[in-house]
């Protein structure tokens, strides 16, 4: 429940676009960005692919992440 998948998207150091499964959706920080995120929003299937990566990279190791920790 407090898991958070983010995958960001950099160029020249500058952060123009964000997929964050809290919000379910990309958001652009830059002009690009925000275009380049509109586009990506409008395609269900990669929204659907971005969703289930929280499931695969974090639901499925954080068992054994907060095992190593204690």
């Amino acid at each position: 429940k407090d898991i958070e998948f983010i995958r960001s998207y950099y160029f020249n150091k500058l952060e123009y676009t964000r997929f964050s499964s809290s919000v379910g959706k990309h958001v652009g920080f830059t002009e690009r960005g925000v275009k380049i995120a509109a586009d990506w929003n409008k395609d269900a299937s990669l929204l659907s692919a971005m969703k289930a990566q929280k499931e695969v990279y974090c639901l499925n190791h954080i068992q054994i992440e907060y095992s190593n920790m204690l």
